[in-house]
């Protein structure tokens, strides 16, 4: 992300949100709080946003739809299943760890997460810390207090440029507790860091939580940033986030994540393929929605 910008994608991803809250049945993922984030303005110029990039990546697609307001079917596939699904399994995954014990929800790169304004039978039970770029979350915050929106008592802000400072420093000047279970949530993140830059939020949360605590994050395949990769859309969405200055950088081998998180201290307890995703959360649907070419989804523990 460039210096003193919030994330852009951060935006888009509360957008796609917010849009299938609002329009789809059955949902994938209810965000029904997302729109209280986004302007009307916003919204038209993250549409404006998307339909250039199709016509970029699929002009004869794009000269087919006569309706140039309106969310189109191509970004559907390419980038709403992943963002949707990748939310339902992070949130499934807290439920679970919760009903284990766990008392605190990490928020890693927040973005407009809406969790702690939608989930209030949750907050009972757990604290939840949002980290992000001071920058991004002050653009959130903003927008909190237009919409009227004040956050609840058990939400905490953390801002923190993790690429300048370790987790533990962040954490630590907040009401974060190590002894306490913890489950981590960290989506959407991954792509945009150099490799050594993951391993090192990954070390640092092996460092900072209480053991049995866990992780969900996204990665993408290597196979992604190949030259020969057939998917035109692939290479729209690397332009696109390019243009945006939030280039996406990194892909992992799915074969060898688990020795990696071993070396971190921490056991791989599943990790979902494209195929898994679509088994799982798209099965049947007719709409357009699937699982996005080449993204995984993992669930480590601390050891």
């Amino acid at each position: 992300m460039e210096a003193n910008q919030f994330s852009r994608t951060a935006l888009i991803t509360a957008y796609i949100r917010a849009y299938h809250a609002a329009h789809d049945e059955p949902k994938v993922f209810d965000d029904f709080m997302g729109h209280r984030l986004i302007t009307v303005e916003g919204q038209h110029g993250l549409q404006v946003r998307l339909i250039d990039s199709l016509q970029l990546a699929e002009p004869e697609l794009a000269r087919s739809y006569f309706d140039q307001t309106s969310p189109l079917p191509w970004w559907v596939r390419v980038i709403a299943g992943a963002v949707l699904s990748r939310a339902r399994y992070a949130e499934d995954c807290l439920e679970q760890t919760i009903r284990q014990g766990a008392r605190q929800y990490v928020i890693l790169g927040a973005g407009m997460d809406t969790f702690a304004f939608r989930r209030l039978d949750l907050l009972e039970q757990v604290q939840v810390f949002e980290v992000d770029h001071p920058e991004t979350q002050a653009f959130k915050r903003q927008r909190l207090a237009e919409a009227g929106l004040k956050p609840p008592w058990a939400l905490h802000f953390i801002p923190a440029d993790l690429e300048k400072e370790n987790l533990a420093t962040a954490l630590m000047r907040s009401s974060y507790d190590p002894k306490a279970l913890t489950f981590f949530g960290w989506l959407g993140v991954t792509y945009y860091l150099a490799p050594e830059s993951v391993f090192a939020t990954l070390r640092d949360i092996a460092d900072v939580a209480l053991t049995r605590s866990s992780v969900v994050f996204d990665y993408l395949d290597t196979g992604f940033f190949a030259p020969e990769n057939p998917h035109k859309s692939v290479h729209a969405v690397l332009d696109n986030v390019r243009r945006i200055g939030e280039p996406m950088q990194t892909g992992f081998d799915p074969p060898a994540l688990a020795t990696h998180l071993s070396r971190l201290r921490f056991n791989l307890l599943e990790d979902l393929s494209p195929s898994d995703i679509e088994e799982r959360y798209f099965r049947e649907r007719k709409d357009g929605y699937h699982a996005g070419n080449y993204i995984h989804f993992a669930w480590a523990a601390v050891e």
